[in-house]
């Protein structure tokens, strides 16, 4: 079990409060090696207050991993517009994009090694990642060994990456995204390596990130023990937003041209192909019904949407 130092905060580094989100209907396509075009996103439109915690979930391919590298600036959209706070990255020269990727936004890729440096030791990562800050915002930064010990590595601070365990490399992944005191953290499958007790130690740190410096964050994880520590979850379903869960209740979304995707559930039950009606019940409130004949006579099923 990892042990983790809970008294050690992340620095008072001079831009705390987190950057808010939005896309505008975002379309991402990538090439095959084969030379097929595939759409990743189709029409994506989200807002994400700044501040706000958020964990997207969804099958493989569904496109959150996609959206995840576009918010970072990692990648740049096909087509529509993403804003950070009031820059609109989706078209800002690359200079000034680089300079937002390593002062103001952290991405943690998927995979510990793709974060990290493999010659080096952990320490050196952490001193690495954070380059670009001044020498002033590095001072009032929480010290490499502390922040180690934060994530339970303490012991292994001059250790060579190529070495370490895959738990440990995760954990070390972490520190160096929030070695700069990001306003934005991006974080794909942070956990996915962990124990649960590093799972769990893991989420606290990053949800403590939040409550000391107001960062947004944004996980994507395919853990629903995770996704439940979130106040907000996205689940993607082919490459657009499909469902969100707000404070315990799940809603689906209503996308370009009035596409709604259904709850799991109920789309295992009521498959593609099947007649439905939609009829208004309150100014509120429609009852969406199948009929019999529709389902070979095996009854009639009915959902109300809110």
């Amino acid at each position: 079990m990892t042990v983790v130092d809970a008294d050690v905060d992340f620095g008072e580094l001079d831009r705390q409060g987190g950057l808010g989100v939005r896309c505008l209907g975002v379309v991402h396509l990538y090439r095959t090696f084969e030379g097929h075009d595939v759409v990743a996103l189709q029409g994506v439109d989200l807002s994400i207050r700044p501040g706000e915690r958020v964990a997207f979930l969804g099958p493989s391919g569904s496109g959150k991993s996609t959206l995840l590298t576009l918010l970072g600036g990692i990648q740049r959209p096909s087509a529509g517009r993403i804003f950070l706070g009031d820059s609109e990255i989706s078209r800002l020269p690359e200079p000034e994009l680089a300079r937002l990727r390593s002062r103001r936004v952290s991405t943690m890729l998927q995979g510990a090694t793709r974060n990290l440096l493999p010659y080096a030791t952990a320490r050196q990562n952490i001193a690495f990642a954070r380059l670009a800050l001044s020498g002033a915002e590095r001072k009032q930064a929480v010290p490499e060994r502390e922040l180690l010990a934060r994530v339970g590595l303490a012991s292994v601070a001059d250790q060579v990456v190529s070495t370490m365990s895959g738990g440990q490399r995760q954990r070390l992944a972490l520190a160096c995204a929030v070695s700069t005191g990001p306003q934005l953290l991006l974080a794909d499958e942070p956990t996915s390596q962990l124990s649960h007790e590093d799972r769990d130690a893991v989420i606290s740190l990053i949800h403590e990130l939040g409550d000391e410096l107001g960062t947004t964050i944004v996980v994507v994880t395919h853990q629903p023990e995770v996704a439940a520590t979130f106040p907000r979850t996205i689940t993607m379903k082919g490459g657009r937003v499909g469902l969100e869960g707000r404070d315990g209740a799940e809603y689906v979304v209503i996308g370009a041209e009035g596409v709604v995707h259904l709850p799991t559930h109920l789309a295992e039950q009521w498959p593609q192909g099947t007649l439905v009606r939609i009829e208004p019940e309150e100014s509120d409130r429609l009852v969406v019904s199948r009929s019999a004949e529709a389902v070979g006579g095996a009854g009639e099923g009915e959902a109300r949407t809110e």
